[in-house]
């Protein structure tokens, strides 16, 4: 469902991301990790058509991101660690706003199901400038959620959402895939990763150290716990990995 081939993209003279290529299966959960500045970031917003690539073929779901651009962002849907709410709008305008943009029909009774699974019912009319960091992560992620896409590109997802909400965000994660959705979530958080993720992309200063099945990674480079912190720890430390 995403493919990705000899992506490069380049910031004037700064390469933040370095001829990689993966792929993630359909109705994959895959986590994207890494440390700070290997391309994270760079990678999701390409992915989903904010960024343009320097140089690569990048496709979802056969769509390709250079030929049929707006084709790729209808099957997408993007949420960022730090949400671009419209401020002066309510939660219910800006569930409006999605289902009129995406031409979206019959869209009320899950818009209803979702804000009650995020506890947004009784915010539904209150301007986005008055609600909490987390509950703006809410919103974000129920407008995803919301269009019901082809694949969600979630970066961070979980930045300032408290303990019942990560909770509830994991069971949504598996259930976007149980429908079919081909997820790619980045996050420093390894046990989210261990939790809800069944395919990984491991990177590393601009390039793919590893990408494939988790229970792969954890079997070649998770050491006799094969545990993931492990993986990631082998692969992203300036020594020789172990095999």
């Amino acid at each position: 469902m995403i493919e990705v081939r000899q992506f490069t993209k380049c910031y004037d003279d700064f390469t933040a991301v370095s001829s990689i290529s993966f792929d993630v299966p359909a109705g994959r959960v895959a986590a994207l990790v890494g440390p700070n500045g290997a391309g994270k970031t760079t990678t999701i917003r390409t992915l989903c058509g904010i960024l343009s690539p320097t140089e690569g073929e990048l496709n979802i779901g056969g769509a390709s991101l250079k030929d049929d651009p707006l084709e790729v962002k209808r099957r997408t849907a993007y949420v960022p660690d730090d949400p671009p709410l419209f401020d002066s709008m309510t939660v219910d305008d800006h569930l409006r706003f999605v289902a009129s943009a995406y031409r979206l029909t019959d869209w009320e009774p899950l818009a209803e199901e979702l804000c009650q699974r995020f506890e947004l019912t009784e915010k539904r009319e209150t301007i986005s400038s008055g609600l909490s960091r987390g509950m703006r992560q809410k919103v974000a992620i129920v407008c995803a959620y919301l269009r019901q896409p082809s694949v969600l590109l979630l970066d961070e997802p979980m930045t300032g959402l408290d303990p019942p909400s990560i909770r509830r965000f994991k069971q949504t994660v598996r259930e976007q895939a149980d429908r079919g959705a081909t997820v790619l979530v980045s996050s420093h958080l390894l046990s989210l990763v261990d939790d809800i993720c069944d395919h990984l992309v491991l990177m590393r200063r601009g390039e793919v150290l590893f990408h494939g099945p988790l229970e792969q990674a954890r079997q070649e480079f998770g050491g006799d716990s094969h545990s993931l912190e492990e993986v990631f720890f082998r692969l992203t430390s300036d020594e020789e990995p172990a095999g």
